[in-house]
């Protein structure tokens, strides 16, 4: 008998293990370890969610089963944030899904619409359930640029030409994580033309929507005219809201993808708690100025990190989008790979970052370093950075450093 079962053997081993174990230890050796490794908002949700969501399970009827889809007002409610923000009209009916956060919906959507041995077009670098919720349906991934424009374009027509089978969905995520990428709408009409041409379907992760920074406002696939044919767009509130913890997403689009995701949601779960979808109510439909303070905050938070691994003489490129910096290696600690870099930073510095390997081959050579504390940490972090750049020449990497082919998952 096997060790493993069939889809645990597609699963690579847990590129984190060895940096998340340093980690416990140095923190059971009482050593102050500043955490940028992993996307988890440390920002309290606001106030008038938390109160929605206390409101909600004070009513004994609240605790009862809910609805897999999404009740109603919560549909409704998301079907209006896409109205005001991308000019986006969408049925909540047939096209709006509610979902366990984005993650949960991409790996059901997989599921879903995915035949043993089907062709997948997923970005590399980027977030493991993008390649891995279609690996564990049992498809096979052909990796393709992650930065939107020309190369990705002739990435995918070399793809349709030459894959076997041909591609039957197209992964896109903009702002993405973890190369923080954003794409304008002029790149999309290009990716929903090839798209409706070459018959494929576009999941589009857009769970960074409001975590901007620059002058390019990250726009919605579904803006251009005949993107439903082709697409489905998941959202979340976990960033937005700092609602991580609460699980709370969105799928929204084709009504034959949303009404595939909507079907086989129905035999695996019940759907969030109904105070969760009643709060995220009132996170959609109510004040938004906490939306604007969220990406304020973030946007100090960058340019305190950026400035700050600057003066330590490590050029890192400002993200216009995300929450993440994706940071190139230093050239005289390159030959420790992503893995061992990030054990060493963690190491010598007490800053945890994530290996960019973890994302997939072509992340390799980089680290992805999260906004996800205060300033005062985050300059505090700067400063041993620097500290352990100015000392340490390169070398070897800490002991048991080979890194795993890729990352289960990670947030």
């Amino acid at each position: 008998m096997s060790d493993e079962f069939h889809r645990i053997r597609r699963l690579p081993p847990y590129v984190f293990a060895e940096v998340n174990k340093a980690k416990a230890a140095a923190r059971a050796r009482g050593e102050d370890i500043i955490d940028l490794g992993m996307g988890n908002p440390d920002s309290p949700t606001p106030p008038h969610i938390v109160q929605k969501l206390v409101e909600t399970v004070a009513d004994p009827r609240s605790h009862r089963y809910s609805v897999s889809r999404g009740i109603p007002g919560l549909r409704r409610a998301l079907a209006g944030y896409y109205d005001r923000r991308f000019s986006v009209k969408l049925d909540p009916e047939t096209e709006v899904v509610a979902t366990l956060g984005s993650k949960e919906g991409l790996a059901n959507l997989s599921a879903a619409i995915t035949s043993p041995g089907d062709t997948i077009l997923v970005p590399n670098p980027s977030y493991p359930i993008h390649q891995f919720g279609f690996i564990i349906a049992g498809a096979s991934v052909r990796s393709i640029p992650a930065e939107p424009g020309e190369e990705m374009l002739r990435a995918l027509d070399r793809a349709v030409r030459h894959s076997v089978p041909k591609p039957t969905a197209l992964i896109v995520n903009f702002p993405s994580n973890p190369t923080s990428f954003l794409a304008d709408l002029d790149f999309y009409k290009e990716i929903v033309a090839f798209a409706r041409r070459e018959e494929i379907w576009i999941l589009s992760d857009l769970a960074y929507a409001e975590i901007y920074f620059g002058d390019l406002v990250p726009p919605s696939i579904l803006q251009v005219p005949g993107a439903k044919d082709v697409a489905v767009e998941f959202t979340s509130l976990s960033k937005t809201y700092s609602m991580a913890g609460w699980r709370m997403g969105f799928a929204a689009g084709n009504p034959r993808l949303i009404n595939a995701l909507t079907r086989i949601k129905s035999y695996l779960d019940y759907g969030a708690f109904t105070p969760i979808q009643v709060a995220a109510v009132a996170a959609l439909a109510g004040p938004q100025d906490c939306v604007a303070e969220m990406r304020a905050l973030y946007k100090e938070r960058r340019d305190v990190l950026i400035r700050g691994l600057s003066a330590a003489g490590w050029n890192v490129p400002s993200p216009q989008g995300s929450m993440f910096a994706w940071a190139p290696i230093p050239d005289r600690f390159a030959h420790l790979g992503s893995v061992g870099f990030s054990k060493l930073l963690l190491e010598k510095a007490g800053v945890a970052v994530a290996p960019g390997l973890g994302f997939g081959e072509y992340g390799e050579g980089f680290v992805r370093i999260g906004l996800v504390e205060n300033t005062q940490r985050l300059r505090q972090a700067t400063r041993a950075i620097r500290q352990f750049l100015q000392s340490h020449n390169g070398g070897e990497a800490p002991a048991g450093s080979a890194g795993a082919s890729t990352l289960e998952a990670v947030s």
